[in-house]
């Protein structure tokens, strides 16, 4: 089979698996507090754990999590069902030989099966799996530099706050529910708690 006549197999399930396309973009996944919000807390690590816990709304939510799944097989859509067709992880994150990332998720992704696309697509590393954990798990994990790519809190910041790849998840497309807020409204919240000593919530 040529790559070519597999990809268009594989974009015809998919259009086959997903939701209708066409309908309007399902409404914004809710809204996320400025750090102001939280001047009220006089105790800064009280307050630094608060930051996490309102970025958390968009940690934990499918634009997220379905990267960063507990396995090394990705999940998809609003409910995070298993992907279809069945991929993995592979050793780079961007799936195994037979069947690579790139195959379908294109620099702009394949409009007519609602497939989403970017240059660098790929899951997080398994280091970095955080689907399941609890919101200070997630913190504790991603602050640790031996687990999150050897980033410091403060590159966080940019990983965060301007990374294209991740910037996906507030303009998921189709009729995926965006991540809270906007990137730059998670920038703020990242770069508040960096500097107000990374806490992480009980």
């Amino acid at each position: 089979m040529t790559p070519l006549l597999r990809m268009a197999l594989l974009a015809l399930a998919a259009a086959l698996l997903l939701p209708a396309q066409g309908r309007a973009a399902s409404p914004p996944g809710g809204t996320l507090a400025a750090p102001e919000a939280f001047a009220g807390i006089a105790d800064p690590e009280a307050r630094s754990a608060a930051y996490f816990s309102e970025l958390s709304k968009v940690l934990t939510s499918p634009r997220c999590t379905n990267c960063h799944p507990a396995t090394d097989r990705p999940r998809q859509g609003d409910a995070a069902r298993l992907h279809q067709p069945p991929v993995f992880r592979g050793p780079d994150g961007q799936g195994l030989a037979s069947l690579r990332c790139s195959m379908c998720h294109r620099e702009s992704g394949f409009k007519p099966a609602g497939m989403p696309g970017h240059p660098h697509w790929q899951l997080a590393p398994a280091s970095m799996a955080w689907e399941g954990k609890t919101v200070r798990e997630i913190c504790l994990q991603i602050k640790d530099p031996a687990r999150n790519g050897g980033r410091s809190v403060d590159d966080l910041i940019a990983h965060i706050g301007d990374d294209t790849l991740v910037g996906w998840a507030w303009a998921p497309g189709g009729d995926r529910t965006p991540a809270p807020g906007t990137q730059e409204e998670a920038k703020a919240l990242v770069k508040a708690w960096a500097q107000t000593g990374a806490a992480c919530p009980n």
